[in-house]
């Protein structure tokens, strides 16, 4: 099957040797995000709401450059570098997502790039 790059100016640009995400046949998948402001390639902030929200942003933005949302999200990846902020992503997420939920792994990790507390991928079914 052919693999299609997706790419947008909307989400940060890789930082390293990958693409924002690959799509092969209708499945998309998206590599990490981490809480960069794609304008900048800067941290949004220190703070976790913000950090959640903007790696969710961020990948909204490429979903919808594969042409979906995240509404077509079928498995999710959490990481985190404190899990106790495990409830705060449950919060968040529920402002993105209405039921049927996309399945879901939460795993905390001793560090991130950039030093971001969170990164999220994501698999979505288009």
């Amino acid at each position: 099957m052919e693999k299609i790059i997706i790419s947008t100016d909307k989400a940060p640009q890789a930082i390293g040797t990958y693409s924002q995400a690959v799509q092969v046949g209708h499945t998309v998948y998206c590599s990490g995000q981490i809480p960069l402001v794609p304008a900048s390639m800067e941290m949004v902030s220190a703070d976790i709401d913000a950090q959640i929200i903007q790696v969710f942003d961020n990948l909204s933005a490429v979903a919808q450059a594969a042409g979906g949302s995240l509404a077509n999200v079928v498995k999710l990846n959490i990481f985190l570098t404190d899990l106790t902020h495990f409830p705060k992503v449950n919060e968040i997420m529920a402002t993105y997502f209405t039921a049927p939920y996309p399945a879901r792994a939460a795993i905390g990790v001793a560090a991130l790039p950039k030093a971001a507390l969170v990164e999220m991928d994501a698999v979505l079914e288009l």
